[in-house]
């Protein structure tokens, strides 16, 4: 099987690294991380006029209906420079299954800003007594004289500091076992958010919900389904960011054993060192694999599709933590600090290792689609 890209895909690729090569040194990023939204904006424009926000909606939208192996390819190359932009949280997720599910009515006037990324959406359904059932929803939603309202607490937003909208998850009060989704303005009365800091830095919100008025147009419906299943895409576009992390974390720890000597001698000429970064390297390898593996599954594989991402984000969001380890321990007590790519990089990947759920998760659901 040929994995090598296309000519297009090289291109793309070579576009996303010139972004990360002129924007993102660590000053940069340390300096876009404090701002409110948690990213720089002026970043997520860019990103919009290149192309690359679009890439992550179907043509029938507007977009560039890049498919998988294009997505990653862009989410490897921006992992590279550990660029912070909400892509897969705003683009992907929150502005994809608005699209998927909303009434074109309601779309017409939302889809050109989400695809120059003039507008955000959000996804917020994590609840804090769900704890590792996400499919666990008590916000509600119900009719009063015609009219419905919504209530609740979602715990963890990511991304979902400056949005426009949030897509809020509610139990309906028909009886129906299944959760409906809503489309919420950030502004609307009753409507109360707090910012807080992820361990990478990144900011997310806490919402309360207290009787918020929905207009009709805006109970958009949509299940569980709708949502494991772009839960599903971004779980494999965060696992080829990782990858992206990884390369670069690895390439540094290279650089910094052949520079840095002890006893006269580079650390590079260290036997036990040598065995120790070949054991990541092949990890790295395998990672690389796995993700490969899921880009050539057809989506419309459904239960295969799932079950190859869900062994890769297993695989990775487990090994990704010990790898960060190690390339910490190559560098001592300054890996762990914001003034090099490693502790940077390792705070991400402990982000996208527990984001939504645990690794061991991820291998329940891989065992369960045997």
């Amino acid at each position: 099987m040929d994995f090598d890209l296309s000519e297009d895909e090289e291109i793309l690729k070579g576009v996303v690294e010139r972004f990360v090569n002129e924007r993102y040194s660590m000053n940069q990023r340390r300096s876009y991380s404090s701002l409110p939204t948690g990213f720089s904006e002026e970043n997520w424009a860019l990103l919009g006029e290149l192309g690359m926000i679009a890439a992550a909606y179907d043509v029938d939208d507007g977009g560039l209906g890049l498919g998988a192996v294009g997505l990653i390819t862009i989410m490897k190359a921006l992992g590279q420079g550990l660029a912070i932009e909400p892509l897969v949280e705003n683009a992907v997720v929150g502005g994809g299954l608005f699209a998927q599910i909303a009434p074109p009515a309601v779309k017409a006037p939302w889809m050109r800003d989400l695809l120059s990324g003039k507008k955000r959406i959000a996804l917020a359904h994590r609840e804090r007594s769900a704890r590792k059932n996400l499919s666990w929803v008590e916000a509600k939603a119900w009719n009063h004289n015609g009219r419905t309202y919504l209530s609740g607490e979602k715990s963890v937003v990511p991304a979902g500091e400056g949005v426009d909208a949030y897509l809020v998850t509610a139990q309906r009060d028909n009886g129906s076992p299944d959760i409906s989704i809503f489309l919420v303005d950030a502004h609307s009365p009753g409507l109360s958010t707090r910012t807080w800091r992820l361990v990478d830095g990144t900011a997310a919100v806490s919402l309360k919900l207290d009787k918020i008025e929905v207009e009709p147009e805006h109970c958009l419906g949509g299940n569980l389904a709708d949502i494991e299943r772009l839960m599903n895409r971004a779980a494999l576009l965060n696992s080829a960011e990782a990858i992206g992390i990884m390369d670069r974390m690895l390439s540094d720890t290279l650089d910094h054993l052949r520079i840095r000597k002890q006893f006269g001698v580079p650390l590079s000429s260290f036997q036990t060192l040598q065995h120790r970064m070949v054991g990541q390297y092949a990890v790295l390898e395998k990672a690389r694999a796995l993700v490969d593996l899921a880009a050539m599954t057809a989506e419309t594989d459904g239960a295969s599709w799932a079950r190859v991402i869900q062994g890769a984000r297993a695989y990775i969001a487990e090994t990704s933590i010990v790898f960060g380890h190690e390339m910490i321990q190559m560098h001592g007590g300054m890996g762990i600090t914001d003034e090099l790519l490693i502790g940077q990089g390792h705070k991400r990947l402990l982000m996208l290792s527990r984001w939504p759920e645990e690794p061991v998760k991820a291998l329940d659901r891989y065992a369960a689609a045997r």
